[in-house]
């Protein structure tokens, strides 16, 4: 199957608060193998990692798998400003398009995919939803509290260049934001619903997927895994789940300054799929 078979659709699914931007991609001959929801990671990160996301998307439905790229709400082309987000609502547009993937390919497989802060936002979404057969994780931000700060910090870089000093402290945001106060940074508005709901997240407390694959991002691959990510790994295993933990050698796509590919994760990921659903 080559890449001219691949369809590409895009369009607005309707949401609890409004229109959902998605990206249908399948295969234009030939039956569906599976269904696959992509969940995207936070803030700039998103748009950072929107190249990779494509290529994957159309690498996997040129082999059969139909992907469903979502659009968060205040995110991205769907509706609302990013003050407006909330975990709460992200987990219901997510379950909306699921419920679309369901009506257009019936009696398939189902995976959730997610990158960053969209492979926690999976693990969760995959706890409720029985149906899902496995979840595909890339590089999974494993402790919200430290995504939460690496994304403050931009607030910091951003007062040292404009002002030659930083006027706050993270600790500084992190109090008003659980005052009840929204914060801007790097153009985002945060909202302090949502920093709490993020910095809560912990995925060695949640439950684990019945199957997943995870797969880290490194710039070497012979390395051992991160502390954190061997935590959660290992929790994981010891309650049960199934885990295929794999590591490319590549750069962090989501965070470099130019958009940058990492071709190896396209090859792992889609012998992930295969693993999942053996």
């Amino acid at each position: 199957m080559t890449a001219d078979t691949v369809g590409i659709t895009p369009f607005f699914l309707a949401g609890e608060s409004g229109p959902l931007f998605c990206i249908h991609v399948s295969s234009s001959h030939g039956p569906v193998r599976g269904r696959i929801l992509y969940l995207h990671p936070f803030a700039e990160e998103m748009h950072k990692s929107r190249r990779m996301a494509a290529l994957q998307a159309r690498r996997l439905a040129a082999v059969g798998y139909a992907v469903l790229q979502l659009d968060l709400t205040g995110c991205g082309d769907s509706w609302g400003d990013f003050g407006a987000a909330r975990w709460g609502g992200w987990i219901q547009d997510a379950i909306r398009a699921l419920q679309w993937l369901g009506e257009v390919h019936r009696d398939t497989p189902l995976l959730l995919w997610g990158l960053r802060l969209g492979a926690s936002l999976a693990v969760d979404l995959a706890a409720g939803v029985p149906e899902v057969d496995g979840v595909i994780l890339w590089q999974p931000a494993t402790h919200g509290e430290r995504l939460l700060n690496q994304f403050l910090r931009i607030k910091l870089a951003s007062e040292m260049l404009t002002e030659g000093r930083a006027r706050t402290r993270i600790q500084d945001f992190r109090e008003r934001l659980r005052a009840g106060e929204s914060v801007e940074v790097g153009g985002y508005c945060l909202a302090s619903e949502l920093a709490e709901s993020i910095g809560a997240l912990n995925l060695g407390q949640r439950p684990p997927p019945h199957r997943a694959v995870w797969i880290d991002i490194v710039a070497d691959a012979r390395a051992p895994s991160a502390p954190a990510s061997a935590h959660v790994m290992r929790t994981w295993l010891e309650q049960g789940g199934k885990l295929h933990a794999n590591r490319v050698t590549g750069e962090p796509f989501w965070i470099t300054q130019k958009i940058t590919e990492c071709p190896a994760l396209l090859e792992v990921t889609l012998d992930g799929v295969g693993w999942l659903l053996q």
